[in-house]
């Protein structure tokens, strides 16, 4: 089961980017995982598989969006 993912988390990997941080903040979620870096400001695509195996905790978590309610079936009809 996919790891529950929200744009605007911030995660903390196991593999330490060139410029020394550890942190980056999801930008896009999808098959591939957008993640801008804290320390530099570096852009990186992850495929997701590749994002669950090397992530070791979240440091904050976004509030996902609410989800539209679906119509009611108590309306009346014309």
């Amino acid at each position: 089961m996919p790891i529950e993912v929200h744009v605007d988390d911030v995660v903390r990997l196991r593999k330490v980017h060139p410029c020394g941080s550890y942190d980056w903040r999801v930008l896009r979620i999808g098959a591939d995982i957008g993640l801008k870096c804290l320390g530099c400001g570096r852009h990186v695509m992850l495929p997701r598989s590749t994002f669950e195996r090397r992530l070791k905790s979240f440091l904050t978590r976004a509030t996902p969006a609410p989800q539209p309610e679906p119509p009611s079936q108590d309306s009346e009809l014309p």
